[in-house]
C-alpha cells in the first residue's frame, strides 16, 4: 500500500490519467473515517478507504469513468450492509476525482519564435507535448513540465512515433521541411489535426506540390493552412500562439470521446482562419 499523495504525483508525472477517492461523509460504524483517501489508476490502486466490497466498488466505478475519459466528478453513496457484503451498517459517500486525464497529445515541429510562445500554453492544457527541431540551440533552457524536447537531424523521422489521432503544428525554419513534413504526415494521415504556419499563398504552393506526389483533395483538405482561430488577431508571436491554443482546444473539445483519427476535419469546426500573414 503506497501513499495516495505519492502516488498521485508520480501517475502525474507520467501523465497517466486516474481517479482520487475520497470518502467525505461517515454516518455510523464504517472502516475508515471521512477524509481517508486512495487513488486508482487503469491497472493499480494505492491506499485504502477500508478494503472490503466497498473498495471493489470504488475501483470497479473509478476504472469505467477511466474508460470513458469522464472529467467531471461523481459522488456515491454506499449503505455498509449486506447488500455491499460488508456489516459495518453504517453509510459511506464517496468523491471520485478524475485526474490527469489527457486530451491531446501534440507534436510541435519547429522551436523558433512562435514555437517558443505557443509550447508554454500547450503545457498548461490536459495534453502532452513533443517539442521537435533539429537545433538545439533553438529551445529555451528550461522546457515546460509535460514537454518532451526532441533534438532530431531528421524531424521527419519522428511522425512514425507518433501516437494516432496526434495534434500535429508544423512551423519549422525551413520551407522544404515543411513540405517533408506535410507529405509525411497526410501519408499517415491518422491525425486529429494538422496544422501549417504560413499564408494563403503557402497553401496553394504546398497543395500544388503535394498533388505532383499523389496526394487527393479529400487529404489535402485535412491540412489546416493557415491555421489558428481569426477572431484572435495580430501577428506578434505570442498573438499567433493563442489563435493556435485556441484552435487546438476547440478542435479536442469537439472530438473528446471520438476516433480522433477519424474526427471530422477542422474546417467544419471552426471559421476560416484570416491569418493570411502569418510568418515564420
Amino acid at each position: 500500500m503506497n501513499n495516495w499523495i505519492s502516488a498521485l504525483a508520480d501517475l502525474q508525472n507520467q501523465g497517466e490519467p486516474c481517479v482520487l477517492v475520497t470518502i467525505i461523509e461517515e454516518l455510523g460504524s464504517t472502516p475508515r473515517n471521512a477524509g481517508s483517501k486512495m487513488v486508482i489508476s487503469a491497472a493499480q490502486t494505492f491506499d485504502t478507504i477500508g478494503g472490503g466490497h466497498l473498495e471493489y466498488k470504488a475501483m470497479q466505478i473509478a476504472r469505467e469513468m477511466l474508460a470513458r475519459g469522464q472529467q467531471n466528478t461523481h459522488l456515491e453513496r454506499f449503505s455498509l450492509g449486506a447488500s455491499l457484503g460488508q456489516c459495518c451498517g453504517g453509510v459511506t459517500v464517496l468523491l471520485f476525482e478524475p485526474m490527469g486525464q489527457v486530451q491531446a497529445q501534440i507534436a510541435v515541429f519547429g522551436a523558433g519564435h512562435v514555437g517558443r510562445a505557443l509550447v508554454p500554453l500547450l503545457a498548461g492544457l490536459p495534453c502532452r507535448v513533443r517539442w521537435i527541431d533539429s537545433r538545439e540551440q533553438e529551445f529555451p533552457q528550461q522546457i515546460p513540465e509535460g514537454v518532451r524536447k526532441i533534438v532530431s537531424e531528421e524531424p521527419v523521422d519522428e511522425i512514425a512515433d507518433l501516437p494516432v489521432g496526434s495534434y500535429c503544428i508544423v512551423m519549422t525554419h525551413n520551407h522544404a521541411l515543411d513540405l517533408e513534413l506535410s507529405a509525411a504526415l497526410l501519408k499517415r494521415n491518422d491525425f486529429a489535426y494538422f496544422g501549417l504556419i504560413g499564408s494563403q499563398t503557402k497553401r496553394v504552393k504546398f497543395e500544388h506540390r503535394l498533388r505532383d506526389r499523389g496526394f487527393d483533395t479529400a487529404q489535402l483538405q485535412r491540412m489546416r493552412c493557415p491555421m489558428g482561430l481569426a477572431e484572435v488577431k495580430g501577428k506578434l508571436p505570442v498573438e499567433i500562439a493563442i489563435s493556435i491554443a485556441g484552435e487546438i482546444i476547440a478542435t479536442y473539445n469537439a472530438n473528446f470521446g471520438q476516433n480522433n483519427a477519424s474526427a471530422e476535419p477542422i474546417a467544419k469546426l471552426l471559421p476560416v482562419s484570416r491569418r493570411s500573414q502569418a510568418t515564420h
